[in-house]
């Protein structure tokens, strides 16, 4: 018994003392927008992917913008480059716009809570409204990868998932288009 009471007390300090200081949270108080990252503010604002399409990205949906990116290497033919760009700009300027919205909602989120002026009424009018354009921006991402791929040719989208690395040994692709 002895020999616990004094193990257990250089157990006990040695084990590291977690403070108010070491918060994981502490550095997102000076964030204009506390709960999202300055980063993600200007994904939203450039409508940017953020990975809200990589269901259809990762199964054989390629995606408008790196289609544009690899028009060369998958031989566009002029029609389906018009289309591809038609489709992007469209994507774009959509999730600019719902971006913009979420971005807005979020800084009035916070400021009610920062302000102390937050109400039930008003917080499930913010919160359903955030997460209403959420959906809307995935889908809006989802929808241009499914009207991308019907652009392409079957050996284009093989061709596009090879080159994104999504293809290896053993592995094929077994989506019809």
């Amino acid at each position: 018994m002895r020999l616990t009471v004094p193990l257990a007390l250089a157990i006990l300090f040695m084990a590291p003392v977690v403070s108010a200081d070491e918060s994981p949270y502490k550095s997102m108080r000076s964030r204009s927008i506390k709960a999202v990252s300055e980063e993600d503010i200007r994904a939203y604002r450039e409508g940017a992917g953020m990975r809200l399409a990589l269901p259809a990205e990762l199964n054989g949906y390629p995606g408008p913008r790196h289609i544009l990116e690899l028009a060369r290497e998958l031989e566009l033919a002029a029609p389906q480059r018009t289309a591809i760009e038609q489709i992007h700009d469209r994507m774009h300027n959509e999730a600019v716009s719902l971006g913009t919205q979420i971005v807005d909602l979020e800084r009035a989120l916070d400021e009610g809570f920062r302000d102390s002026r937050i109400e039930p009424a008003r917080l499930a009018e913010l919160t359903a409204g955030i997460a209403t354009l959420q959906g809307r921006l995935r889908y809006t991402h989802l929808v241009a990868h499914i009207e991308a791929r019907g652009v392409l040719t079957p050996r284009q989208v093989h061709e596009y998932m090879r080159l994104r690395g999504y293809t290896g040994d053993g592995e094929h692709s077994h989506h019809k288009h």
